[in-house]
């Protein structure tokens, strides 16, 4: 079967970047999300989004009208998943919420849908059972800005018909991204097993007081010609999802490192509404953040 009509749920750094590459790309495009503001914010970011698509891809402002028309919003889940072909979570990388919204979603999608998961660090087949159609769920992992990065890590489970994996793999050649199939579960894929050991190290780095923000970064920058360091990836990533994540490491681990940058990310950033790229003020202030700037890197 191939895929026509695609559910993107979460609206958040990546959820509505998929949703717009889809969208683009001729699918017709449902945008879940919990509420009608959360969906007014999402609305205002394609605006965003297709300045970016001008500039980067040389779209032209008739294939970004018609990307926009293909593009409908939904805060109601039986409504938006009705048609869905293929439905993609991009919901928050926390198992419990996830859990909750596969067993809602099992309910309400029809039996032709398939499942994808755009989590970053988790397994499929720690859901698989919970989704009520093993067979027919994977994961499908975009890295962010989609349309500039365009990696799509696709990993089944045990379960996973190899018939669906190859149906993924198709529709993510479909909306431009380069598909990378994966032989078997890793926590992280590839890309996040390359970068997340980084991105740890930057922030225990820091956490221990060894050095400041914009000297690692610039070490790294300047020893690997790298155009960012981590913390400048981090904005980019998303300061929630590095606190999700570490938070979980030292939940299981019991590092005090790790608790002591779950902590600092918490109260320094999270609280306090910093978030990265996405709110304009991170570990740098956007949008001409200082790693960018001439004489930085002296």
């Amino acid at each position: 079967m191939e895929f026509k009509n695609v559910t993107v749920a979460g609206s958040g750094v990546l959820g509505y970047q998929i949703a717009f590459q889809s969208a683009f790309h001729g699918y017709h495009v449902t945008v879940y999300d919990i509420n009608d503001e959360i969906l007014e914010k999402a609305k205002a970011k394609f605006e965003v989004l297709s300045a970016a698509f001008k500039t980067d891809l040389n779209a032209t402002s008739g294939q970004l009208d018609a990307a926009k028309k293909r593009l409908s919003y939904q805060s109601n889940l039986g409504e938006a998943v009705k048609d869905a072909d293929l439905l993609i979570e991009a919901v928050p990388e926390n198992p419990q919420i996830k859990i909750g919204f596969y067993h809602e979603l099992a309910k309400l999608a029809p039996e032709k849908t398939v499942f994808a998961s755009n989590s970053s660090t988790l397994l499929p087949s720690q859901f698989a059972q919970e989704t009520g159609r093993p067979e027919r769920f994977l994961a499908l992992h975009f890295a962010n800005e989609i349309w500039k990065h365009n990696t799509a890590e696709i990993m089944g489970h045990a379960g996973t018909d190899a018939a669906v994996f190859d149906q993924v793999v198709a529709f993510a050649k479909s909306i431009g991204m380069v598909a990378l199939p994966l032989h078997k579960e890793q926590p992280g894929y590839i890309v996040n097993s390359l970068l997340v050991p980084l991105l740890s190290a930057g922030l225990d780095l820091l956490a221990k007081g060894v050095a400041d923000v914009e000297t690692i970064d610039k070490t790294w920058m300047v020893a690997t010609g790298a155009p960012v360091g981590p913390f400048g990836i981090l904005d980019v990533v998303g300061i929630t999802t590095a606190y999700n994540i570490n938070k979980m490491a030292a939940d299981v681990s019991k590092d005090p490192i790790k608790q002591k940058v779950a902590d600092y990310l918490k109260e320094e950033f999270i609280d306090k509404g910093k978030l990265g790229v996405e709110t304009g003020v991170g570990f740098y202030t956007y949008p001409d953040p200082s790693y960018k700037k001439e004489g930085f890197l002296k």
